[in-house]
């Protein structure tokens, strides 16, 4: 399909002149079964699972009262704004048009360094400990070109045409579906011949400690329904199509988490579930029914036909988790070219590829700073991987939704800006509907950013049980200090990265009003600002 000059849209944004340039790059090469793998791969996060079962059978409790009062309040809210604003760069525009470009560009460099510092950190960390636990040792320097490779094998791929690279997700919710499933068949098998851990009634009760330690990783599992709407211009038919994936995705999320991680407690003893490794162990642990054994000390070998099965599964772990990457990175880096495109931030990285219709710059960047952030992270913890994994993670969900802070609120603020646009979903319930789905969505987001800032939050108050020290990461254990640092000072340094975007971005903004008062003057139109939402002819 040839790339068109003009709004995909009626009613799109019509943003600056440097835009609308970029704009004639896209293809329209995503289809609805395309959006729905998209998102199945955003959304299922092979490198969180083992968090969220380490927390016991609580976790699946939490992860039930989420679901309704997270999940599905954030659905809602991104299927209107993504079927109603179908624009390329979707948070970054939706922000845009809600509180001016400075907050948004702001903003969107939030979302976008989330995924270099992901990529370079637990997604990098799970795929090279899986490897070591199921193929071979990464002694010393290896460990860093491993680390590499995989950085850049995710770059190689976010840089090809939507026509080549939506391949990836699909392979990644394939690989997700064949091998959580497989999973759970194993799981059965397991249970058969050696039985299964009780989970008694009463370990599945909610407790405020819980809670605080589970509401990062579960909503970050449960976020991601916006990233299709940063290539909705590369959609053959946003409007009907970001609905109804949302829909879909949604519902195959719940059931491709929910399983594995009540596997994982059955398999495995509480004490032997990590973070890190939960997942990892618990599919070494009932491949043994096909080949192997587990020792008194809880030792797990694989033999013949469970080798041959385990290292499977090891590579679909790998793939799993960089195809999570690459899938965000398609989102995310489209966004924050718009952005800089837009005036936003460099003009430089604002720049679509003619060959491949993806923005290359960014992608690029994003890929070194992953590199960067491996090699200083590996000195920083002397190769610790936990410590790693936990202040990676803990990062990248507090960068992305400290964003989300900003954009849910987007909803109520269009809706009143732009009443007449055309809206082929609207939130349920009125203006009541829409207040309680931006408060649930937005009110839990910034809670979570506040716990995983500073860890036990509210916990051992008012004579509750449980001391606060307890909930940092097993790894940070007595350092507090040194992880609120972790987080605390790059977020800073983020912040300081969009201030600059946004003074590097003067530039392009001079121009494109120079062009819009160009093209008023040519057509005898006064000086006022252009319209933000075109009439539909």
């Amino acid at each position: 399909m040839t790339p068109s000059s003009s709004p995909p849209e009626g009613n799109a944004p019509d943003l600056s002149a440097g835009w609308r340039e970029q704009r004639s790059r896209l293809r329209k090469d995503l289809r609805r079964l395309d959006v729905f793998f998209f998102l199945v791969c955003t959304l299922v996060g092979l490198d969180t699972i083992g968090s969220v079962a380490a927390a016991g059978p609580q976790g699946l409790t939490w992860m039930a009262v989420l679901a309704v009062v997270f999940f599905l309040p954030y659905g809602l809210l991104v299927a209107e704004l993504g079927s109603s604003f179908p624009v390329q760069g979707g948070p970054y525009v939706w922000t845009r048009l809600a509180f001016g470009r400075l907050t948004a560009g702001v903003n969107q460099v939030l979302y976008w360094l989330s995924n270099p510092v992901w990529l370079g950190g637990s997604l990098c960390i799970i795929a090279l400990t899986t490897w070591e636990q199921f193929f071979t040792p990464l002694p010393g320097l290896w460990k860093y070109v491993a680390g590499l490779v995989f950085i850049w094998a995710g770059a190689l791929a976010v840089v090809q045409s939507v026509r080549i690279g939506k391949w990836v997700p699909i392979a990644g919710a394939v690989a997700r579906i064949v091998l959580l499933g497989f999973f759970l068949v194993s799981v059965i098998l397991y249970a058969v011949r050696h039985g299964v851990h009780p989970l008694p009634p009463a370990e599945f009760a909610p407790t405020y400690v819980g809670f605080v330690a589970l509401v990062p990783v579960l909503i970050f599992n449960y976020v991601g329904f916006e990233l299709p709407s940063t290539a909705a211009e590369e959609m053959t038919n946003p409007k009907r199509d970001i609905p109804l994936s949302i829909l879909r995705s949604g519902t195959a999320s719940l059931v491709l988490y929910g399983g594995p991680i009540l596997g994982i407690l059955f398999v495995l003893p509480g004490e032997r579930i990590g973070s890190l490794g939960g997942f990892i162990d618990a599919c070494k642990a009932v491949f043994t029914v096909y080949g192997g054994h587990i020792s008194a000390d809880g030792a797990v070998t694989l033999t013949g036909f469970g080798a041959v099965l385990g290292s499977i599964a090891a590579a679909g772990m790998i793939v799993g988790v960089l195809t999570s990457g690459v899938t965000w990175a398609m989102g995310a880096h489209r966004a924050q070219a718009v952005a800089c495109a837009d005036g936003a931030g460099p003009a430089w990285l604002g720049r679509f590829s003619e060959r491949h219709g993806t923005p290359v710059r960014v992608n690029l960047l994003s890929a070194v700073l992953a590199s960067v952030l491996l090699v200083v992270a590996l000195n920083l913890t002397d190769g610790d991987g936990e410590k790693y994994f936990a202040a990676g993670l803990g990062l990248t969900i507090s960068t992305t939704f400290i964003s989300y802070v900003i954009t849910f609120p987007s909803l109520l603020v269009l809706r009143r800006k732009y009443p007449d646009a055309p809206r082929p979903y609207r939130v349920p319930g009125g203006r009541a509907g829409a207040w309680l789905v931006t408060a649930l969505a937005t009110g839990l987001v910034a809670f979570t950013v506040v716990v995983l800032i500073w860890p036990g939050f509210g916990v051992g108050w008012f004579g509750t049980e449980g001391s606060s020290a307890a909930s940092l990461p097993e790894s940070f254990a007595g350092e507090r200090l040194q992880y609120t640092l972790s987080q605390v000072l790059p977020l800073l340094l983020f912040i300081g990265v969009g201030l600059l975007f946004a003074v590097l971005g003067a530039p392009a903004r001079r121009r494109g009003r120079a062009a819009e008062a160009a093209a008023r003057a040519e057509r005898g139109e006064g000086t006022g600002e252009p319209a933000a939402l075109p009439v539909e002819p």
